[in-house]
């Protein structure tokens, strides 16, 4: 995307490719612990983000993730002000590239004094379809930013706006470590209650379809646990079990 900033060259930065809408559909409902533990079998030692928190009790999302780096501030690359040529802020070119469905994600640096978003930038973001951002860090106007609808996932709140104390936006659409985890734009985010996972582009068909199984299973053993089934047959799912659960799936229609 190129988008003029005044007398000075354009901006370009790069969008993301965006994976099958069936595939985002596929890892729905799964959940992060899910994700995580399966991600785990195949080969992903942890793609859990470590420091973001979840501010928005009960909402769950999957989508592509649009990445945001900050760096250190350096006064003689990026001007003090606020609202001083606003088109070279690139948090704002992060949000130009939201297609319905994407998650922004940030590396703030883990700062807990720069508010990365605010009310109006988050505005914008839901009204192009976004559907909740991960960050290393902080926005402001939290209360007003959380009656929109989105997801949260952040390290906490400031009063302060994006640039005014230690960090600025560097780069958009590249990779980032967010957490202590390695982002690619693109990349797959699942966020729940316990958290946000991500997931590896590449290996999301796998996870889809083990998964969609281990959910299933697990569906199964939480019923029989409720019924008070024994823990060591149920959990996790033995082959003194596995009959069963197989009629269990027979009597649903699979």
């Amino acid at each position: 995307m190129t988008c003029p900033a005044g007398g000075n060259p354009p901006i370009e930065t790069k969008d993301i490719s965006r994976p099958d809408p069936a595939l985002i559909a596929a890892l729905k409902g799964i959940g992060s612990a899910t994700a995580t533990s399966e991600l785990k079998r195949l080969g992903i030692r942890s793609a859990f983000i470590q420091g973001p928190v979840c501010m928005t009790p009960g909402v769950s999302i999957v989508g592509p993730a649009l990445t945001l780096q900050f760096m250190p501030k350096r006064e003689d690359l990026y001007p003090d002000a606020e609202y001083v040529d606003p088109e070279r802020q690139l948090h704002r070119h992060v949000l130009y590239h939201t297609q319905p469905g994407d998650v922004v994600v940030v590396d703030a640096r883990g700062d807990m004094t720069s508010g990365v978003f605010g009310e109006m930038m988050m505005t914008y973001f839901r009204g192009r379809g976004g559907i909740g951002v991960v960050i290393d860090g902080c926005i402001r106007d939290s209360a007003r930013v959380k009656q929109l609808g989105l997801g949260l996932w952040l390290r906490g709140v400031t009063p302060n706006f994006h640039t005014q104390t230690n960090i600025f936006p560097f780069a958009v659409n590249v990779p980032i470590a967010c957490g202590g985890v390695l982002v690619m734009p693109g990349d797959i985010i699942i966020a729940d209650d316990d958290g946000a996972v991500v997931v590896p582009i590449a290996l999301a068909p796998q996870l889809a379809e083990k998964a969609t199984a281990h959910a299933e299973w697990e569906e199964f053993s939480r019923l029989k646990l409720s019924e008070g089934g024994d823990l060591r047959k149920y959990y996790p799912l033995t082959e003194e079990a596995r009959a069963e659960y197989e009629a269990w799936r027979r009597a649903r229609g699979h």
